[in-house]
C-alpha cells in the first residue's frame, strides 16, 4: 500500500463498537471484495470492501472476518482468515499478509489461512443461534454485480436454514458515520493531498488546456503524495459542461472567457476527500461570474453554520433552499411571481441547483451515516452547492468537507484551500 501504517488501535475500537451492538450468541462476518474482470485475464485494480477494513485494517482480497464475542474459546471471539502466502505468489504479486501481519495490522491474534474458514465457521456457528450479514443498503446503491457477501450469504442460508439473521448495516450505519480521531486525520491528510493538486492547477489552467490534461496534472500529484490518485471519478467540466453534473468524458478545450468546474478529489488509505471549485479560465472572473460565484459561496457559508450537533437532515435542506432562493432572486434568476407559483413539492430554486447540499463522506465518498436522527459531533459531511445557468454557459459548485464540533462552527478540513474571488485570482496571476 502506498499509506503510512495505521495504528491498530482505530480497527480494535471499531470492532468494540460493533460487537458491542450484537445480539447475545451472534456472529458477524465480513468479507472483501472480489477482483473484478475486465476481460481476458485482465482485472480492475483491487479495492477493498470498506466495512472489512474498516473493522480490521485488512487491505488485501479474499480476507473474512469474523466477530462472536460469546465463543466459549476466547481466541475465537474474533478471527481474521487470510489468503495464504507462498514463494510463487511472492514471485508473481507480490507480499501478501502473514499471519504475524495480519495481527499486527488489525490487532486480531487469531489468524486462520482462507482455507480453514468452512472449518471453523461450522465449529462456531453450532454454538450462535443468529447470523449477521452485511447488505449493502446505503440510500444510493445500484448494485448489479454479485458479490463475495452475496455469495456468502445464499451459501450460509442453505448450510444453516436454522438460524436466525440480522443485519449488519444499520450498525455501521450509526458506528462509521461518527469518526474516531484517527480517521479524521487520514481525511485531513486526503483533504492536505487535494491540497497540493488544486494549487499546481491554479498555475497551469490557461485558455488552450484541455480538460483531460487539468485531469493528469492531478493524478501526477496525489499519486506522489502517496495517494492511490482519485477518490471518485473526476469532473473536469468547461463552459457548458459544467451544467451536467456527472460529467467525466474530461475531454473539451478550454476556452478564453469560459469558467471550468473541477469537482476533484485524493483518497488516502481508502478515506475519501470531496472537493469542487470553480474557476476562470483566463484567470479572471467576469462581473457577473463574479456575482454567481459569491452568491454560491454565501450559500455556502450559511449552509456550513447549520451543521452543528442535534440538526435535522431534512430539515437542513429545507432550510439551504431558501437562502438559495434568496440569492436567485437577488441574481434575477427568479424573480417574485416564481416564488409565489412554485409547488411545495417542487421548489422554484431547484430548476437551478437540483442536488443535495451535503452528504456523509468517510471511507467511502457517499459514506454510511444516520440521515433520519439528529446530526451528531465527528460526523463529517460535505457543503457543495451549486448553481447551473444553462443558457450562460455557466455552471458554479463550491464544495468542502466539514467536521460536526461539539460546540461552535464545524471544522473544515479545507480551511487552506483557496476559494475567495481575489485570491484564486492572485494566484491564477501568479502573485503568492
Amino acid at each position: 500500500m502506498k499509506y503510512a501504517p495505521i495504528s491498530n488501535t482505530l480497527f480494535i475500537k471499531n470492532r468494540k463498537k460493533f460487537m458491542s451492538a450484537m445480539q447475545p450468541k451472534s456472529i458477524a462476518v465480513f468479507n472483501s471484495n472480489d477482483l473484478y474482470p475486465i476481460s481476458a485475464d485482465a482485472t480492475h485494480p483491487f479495492e477493498q470492501h470498506r466495512d472489512i477494513f474498516y473493522l480490521s485494517g485488512a487491505d488485501q482480497e479474499e480476507t473474512i472476518l469474523l466477530l462472536f464475542p460469546e465463543a466459549s474459546n476466547a481466541a475465537h471471539r474474533e478471527v481474521l482468515f487470510v489468503r495464504e502466502t507462498n514463494a510463487h505468489i511472492a514471485v508473481w504479486e507480490g507480499e501478501k499478509l502473514t499471519k504475524e501481519k495480519a495481527t499486527e495490522v488489525s490487532g486480531i491474534a487469531t489468524i486462520y489461512w482462507l482455507s480453514d474458514f468452512d472449518r471453523v465457521f461450522f465449529d462456531l456457528m453450532t454454538e450462535a443461534e443468529t447470523i449477521y450479514f452485511n447488505t449493502n443498503e446505503h440510500y444510493r446503491q445500484a448494485v448489479e454485480t454479485q458479490t463475495r457477501e452475496d455469495r456468502f450469504i445464499l451459501d450460509c442460508n442453505r448450510k444453516f436454514p436454522a438460524h436466525r439473521t440480522a443485519k449488519s448495516n444499520p450498525i455501521l450505519q450509526h458506528i462509521r458515520g461518527v469518526k474516531e480521531p484517527e480517521e479524521i486525520a487520514l481525511m485531513q491528510q486526503a483533504c492536505t493531498i487535494t491540497e497540493k493538486g488544486f494549487r499546481r492547477l491554479l498555475g497551469f489552467i490557461r485558455p488552450g488546456v484541455w480538460e483531460y490534461e487539468i485531469e493528469a496534472e492531478l493524478l501526477h500529484e496525489f499519486v506522489r503524495n502517496r495517494s492511490k490518485g482519485f477518490a471518485y471519478t473526476p469532473i473536469v467540466a468547461s463552459g457548458n459542461n459544467a451544467n451536467v453534473l456527472h460529467y467525466i468524458e474530461n475531454n473539451n478545450q478550454c476556452k478564453d472567457g469560459e469558467l471550468i468546474l473541477m469537482d476533484v478529489a485524493a483518497e488516502y488509505a481508502n478515506y475519501s476527500s470531496d472537493l469542487t471549485r470553480t474557476v476562470p479560465v483566463n484567470g479572471r472572473f467576469t462581473p457577473r461570474q463574479k456575482a454567481v460565484y459569491n452568491a454560491v459561496l454565501r450559500v455556502k457559508d450559511a449552509a456550513t453554520e447549520m451543521l452543528v450537533p442535534g440538526t435535522l437532515w431534512t430539515e437542513y435542506h429545507k432550510e439551504v433552499g431558501k437562502i438559495m432562493s434568496s440569492e436567485l432572486v437577488g441574481l434575477g434568476v427568479l424573480d417574485k411571481a416564481d416564488m409565489q407559483n412554485e409547488h411545495p413539492d417542487r421548489p422554484a430554486y431547484k430548476k437551478y441547483f437540483m442536488h443535495g447540499t451535503s452528504h456523509h463522506i468517510g471511507l467511502n465518498t457517499h459514506d454510511y451515516g444516520a440521515l433520519k436522527t439528529p446530526m451528531k459531533a465527528n460526523m463529517v459531511f460535505t457543503v457543495e452547492p451549486g448553481i447551473y445557468l444553462p443558457e450562460e454557459k455557466m455552471g458554479i459548485r463550491l464544495e468542502d468537507d466539514v467536521v460536526i464540533q461539539e460546540t461552535g462552527s464545524p471544522f473544515n478540513l479545507m480551511q487552506n484551500i483557496p476559494i475567495a474571488v481575489e485570491e484564486i485570482e492572485g494566484l491564477m496571476a501568479g502573485k503568492g
